[in-house]
């Protein structure tokens, strides 16, 4: 078993506090087999509200079960209990978003796609910020400023 640290860094810009904006926020990440060491192709997604069983597991869930095609093992992974960490003061620097629990497999990539929500500096709430195309600029009527996420960027490390 392996506890992945998921980070991120963005350039925000009169905003903070920026989260997935919902529990069923689809995450979507790149998946490396441990035993033959192959990557997937594609994205595969995942989310903290749906559990599937694992195979020979004893009544074991895991929010991810997946069966590498290279080698046909069967890994999963887990989210740990706590929300993820809004990003929040540490503009322009990494910070942990979310750990996730690997067995047989690990995370090497993640796509910020989806629904996100930030707050502006007055407080101002932002519920759909969407990042999919890497950017998202708005205005702040209370705070007469323009708001914005830009250069989202990630990176998984062993959690502590």
């Amino acid at each position: 078993m392996v506890r992945l640290l998921l980070s991120i860094k963005a350039e925000l810009e009169n905003v903070t506090n920026l989260v997935p904006a919902s529990d069923s926020f689809e995450y979507f990440f790149q998946v490396k087999c441990n035993s033959c060491h192959e990557v997937h192709p594609r994205f595969v997604s995942l989310n903290r509200e749906e559990e599937r069983d694992v195979s020979g597991g004893k009544g074991a869930t895991a929010h991810f079960v997946w069966r590498c095609g290279m080698c046909k093992r069967e890994s999963s992974a887990k989210f740990e209990a706590t929300k993820p960490l809004p990003y929040a003061d540490e503009n322009g620097q990494f910070a942990p978003l979310l750990t996730i629990e690997c067995r047989g497999l690990e995370f090497v990539g993640f796509d910020p796609r989806g629904i996100w929500q930030c707050e502006g500096l007055t407080g101002a709430k932002f519920p759909e910020v969407d990042l999919e195309n890497g950017e998202w600029v708005d205005y702040d009527e209370k705070a007469a400023l323009p708001v914005g996420v830009s250069g989202l960027e990630s990176q998984w490390s062993r959690a502590p």
